[in-house]
């Protein structure tokens, strides 16, 4: 399956909400008025693009079709995965990982997908000719190691890990420590997800923040924040939260498979300025993908 087929059959539930009752708009479309725009914003925020991001975009196709004289239906969609594809660029996405070792920090609330992520980014990683080490952080559930050390398993990567209940940022340490010794390439630290509005989870994530400051001050560091599309709009509120207080360097968007509410993508890189950097669309190695804007709208509208 190619890359554009991959990224339209993943995001199949949102195109039956999203694309069914956008095209069904345009293609009524006889010319410039205000129905027609107050129709289409409504089918994008119900796809949880959000009012924000909705609004921006029935105004810029509105000045398009002024500028351009648009009037055929697929003048019109060509308009709006234009400004869809411009809503996720302009910000940087790809990873910053050039010194040895790198560090990558995932982070997140329970139960969004971090864990499977931190796998399948060595996976990737190890596919690319690099070694990985994978840390244990998340101590406080059980079931976290035991899983990371399945992936581990799996992609040939090096892991390190404490016992339930150890101190998250101590794990971090070691990993580092064995990763100096071993010449590893980068480092990969999951990380607990207690709810996000609990104060120690965020003290948690300084503290393994100032021991990476510490341990590698002039490594190259990519903080990625996990969310799981099938909340919608509560995974706008986590990450305006967590980019408060995180320094978060970008998303990664998980279960786009599973829900009719990918729209979420446009409404967190146009709301929060936070590129998305990879999506996920299956439960595969495979199924983590590097998130392309213009092949992402193409393939929702298509």
């Amino acid at each position: 399956m190619g890359f554009f087929e991959k990224i339209k059959e993943g995001l199949g539930k949102t195109r039956k909400n999203m694309t069914v009752s956008v095209n069904g708009i345009i293609a009524a479309f006889t010319g410039e008025n205000e129905e027609f725009f107050e129709m289409l914003e409504e089918t994008l925020i119900l796809a949880d693009v959000g009012v924000k991001t909705s609004e921006n975009t029935t105004g810029k196709l509105r000045e398009l079709v002024k500028e351009r004289g648009l009037r055929g239906g697929e003048e019109i969609k060509s308009a709006l995965i234009e400004i869809l594809t411009e809503t996720l660029t302009g910000k940087e996405r790809d990873l910053c990982l050039s010194t040895k070792p790198a560090v990558l920090l995932l982070t997140g609330v329970n139960g969004v997908g971090k864990t499977s992520t931190a796998g399948k980014l060595a996976a990737m990683f190890k596919d690319e000719g690099k070694t990985v080490m994978l840390c244990a952080g998340d101590t406080f559930r059980a079931a976290a190691a035991e899983q990371l050390a399945v992936w581990a398993q799996r992609s040939g990567a090096m892991m390190v890990r404490h016992e339930e209940g150890s101190d998250p940022a101590s794990v971090i340490f070691d990993g580092i420590m064995s990763a100096k010794a071993k010449g590893v390439d980068i480092i990969i630290a999951d990380t607990a997800g207690r709810l996000h509005n609990k104060k120690n989870l965020m003290d948690e994530l300084n503290k393994i923040t100032r021991v990476i400051t510490r341990e590698l001050p002039d490594a190259d560091r990519e903080v990625l924040l996990v969310l799981d599309a099938t909340t919608g709009q509560n995974g706008l509120i986590q990450a305006q939260q967590f980019a408060e207080s995180a320094g978060i360097t970008g998303i990664v968007l998980t279960k786009l498979d599973g829900t009719a509410k990918g729209g979420i993508v446009f409404a967190v890189a146009d709301e929060l300025g936070i590129p998305v950097k990879f999506i996920g669309v299956g439960e595969k190695t495979e199924d983590l993908i590097r998130f392309e804007p213009a092949v992402f709208a193409e393939a929702l509208l298509s």
